[in-house]
């Protein structure tokens, strides 16, 4: 299924797209899209409805496609040809940083450049949303505690990345940083998370172009080894790393600075559209 959820900025409906490309409200058998309707036994009722007898959603904003996440998890430097670019040593773990939930919005929401901003970058990443609990999981049955997947764009800015001390997290958490959706497609539908292609657009230019392939670390080992160190609890999204073509890479570097339009996608998940926009001074 492609779940999505669609309304004004806290009060989106739970909906799901059908096979004519209609939207229709699932508010009616669940609450929302969220860690309470990903389990294996809610997901395995959604699949039973029918679709076709539910109202139509004609018009709206598409918000995040999953509501009250937990945590955000990053998986840093995933793709070799990634931290090459970035001038970083190839990991020989995968490195873990945490991404605030304050940063969700919209797949085609603006990204907003904050005050003091001069480095902000793009990263189209495969998410994965966690259906049941999972701690200490090994990587046979890593899979079994996914609901899904979706598009995240891990926004990112580089100067409080890198030049403003402490971890990563500076950089990665201001609002609007991390565009969810427009779909979390459900496991079911993907045949294999390590054949999926990637892409990302700035005002119509290919940056990113890549496939999940070539993950140093794949799902599998991704969702086992974040679980020895923290509970993966329903709701919660892994961001699993970007390809290479980020605006840092370029030669000169490339960030936003506001008045460009970012579209990211996947095969299979959807894509996004973002224009980018500055905070208000104040």
């Amino acid at each position: 299924m492609k779940l999505l959820r669609v309304g004004e900025h806290g009060r989106e409906k739970p909906a799901a797209l059908d096979a004519n490309g209609d939207i229709r409200d699932l508010s009616g058998l669940i609450a929302d899209i969220d860690g309470a309707s990903l389990g294996h036994a809610p997901l395995s009722d959604l699949r039973g409805a029918d679709l076709g007898g539910l109202p139509v959603i004609r018009s709206g904003r598409v918000g995040p496609c999953v509501g009250r996440v937990g945590k955000i998890v990053c998986i840093g430097l995933n793709y070799e040809d990634h931290a090459r670019e970035a001038g970083l040593p190839i990991p020989a773990e995968p490195i873990i940083f945490l991404k605030a939930s304050s940063a969700i919005c919209g797949p085609n929401d603006p990204i907003v450049i904050p005050r003091g901003a001069e480095q902000v970058d793009w990263e189209v990443e495969l998410g994965v949303v966690i259906g049941t609990e999972a701690s200490h999981v090994g990587e046979a049955r890593a899979l079994d505690h996914v609901a899904g997947y979706c598009v995240v764009n891990d926004v990112s800015e580089r100067g409080f990345q890198f030049d403003r001390g402490g971890t990563w997290d500076k950089g990665k958490s201001c609002d609007t940083f991390a565009p969810l959706g427009p779909w979390l497609v459900t496991a079911d539908e993907i045949a294999d998370p390590q054949e999926l292609a990637l892409w990302l657009d700035v005002d119509g230019r290919r940056y990113q172009q890549g496939s999940t392939r070539t993950m140093i670390f794949g799902v599998r080992e991704i969702v086992s080894y974040v679980s020895r160190f923290m509970r993966l609890e329903p709701g919660d999204v892994i961001a699993t790393g970007t390809p290479p073509g980020v605006g840092m890479g370029q030669k000169p570097p490339v960030f936003l600075k506001g008045g460009e339009t970012v579209r990211a996608g996947i095969d299979g998940l959807g894509a996004q559209s973002q224009p980018v926009l500055h905070a208000p001074a104040g």
